[in-house]
C-alpha cells in the first residue's frame, strides 16, 4: 500500500511538471519561490522535464524495489530510495530562507502553498522513502 502510495505521488507530480514544461500555465506561478513579488528563477523547458524525468525515475524505483529480492540490483535500488528519502527530507525541512518549514520569507504565494502542502508533503515522501527502504 506504501509503494503503491509513492508511485501515485511521483508520477502525479511526474505529469504537472511535464505540463510545466509543454508550456501549460496553471499553477505554475505558486511553484517558484519569490522575493518582492518576484520569482527568484525562471525554471527552463528542460530543467522542469529533468525534475520530471527523475520524478518518474523514482516512481519506477519504487515499483521494483519489492521485485528485486533476488537481483544484484536490489541493493543499488534501496540505496538509491534511502537517498532519495534524505533528499526529500532535507527539501521537507528547507534551507531556512525561502523553502522548508523552517523559512524565513513566509508572504508569498509560494511560501503559503510550502508551508501547507509541498513541506509536509516532502516530509511524508521521504518518511515513506525511508521506512520502505530500511
Amino acid at each position: 500500500m506504501l509503494s503503491l502510495f509513492l508511485i501515485t505521488v511521483f508520477l502525479i507530480i511526474s505529469l504537472v511538471h511535464c505540463y510545466w514544461a509543454l508550456g501549460g500555465t496553471v499553477g505554475m506561478g505558486a511553484a517558484v519561490p519569490e522575493v518582492d513579488g518576484k520569482p527568484l528563477f525562471q525554471p527552463s523547458r528542460t530543467g522542469t522535464l529533468m525534475v520530471a524525468g527523475a520524478l518518474a525515475l523514482s516512481a519506477l524505483a519504487v515499483a521494483l524495489h519489492g521485485h528485486l529480492s533476488r537481483f544484484w540490483l536490489a541493493e543499488t535500488v534501496r540505496w538509491g530510495l534511502l537517498a532519495l528519502g534524505a533528499v526529500m527530507l532535507l527539501r521537507g525541512i528547507g534551507e531556512f530562507r525561502y523553502v522548508g518549514l523552517f523559512k524565513s520569507v513566509r508572504d508569498s504565494r509560494f511560501a503559503r502553498n510550502d508551508t501547507r502542502f509541498y513541506s509536509p508533503l516532502c516530509l511524508l515522501l521521504g518518511a515513506s522513502l525511508l521506512f520502505l527502504a530500511w
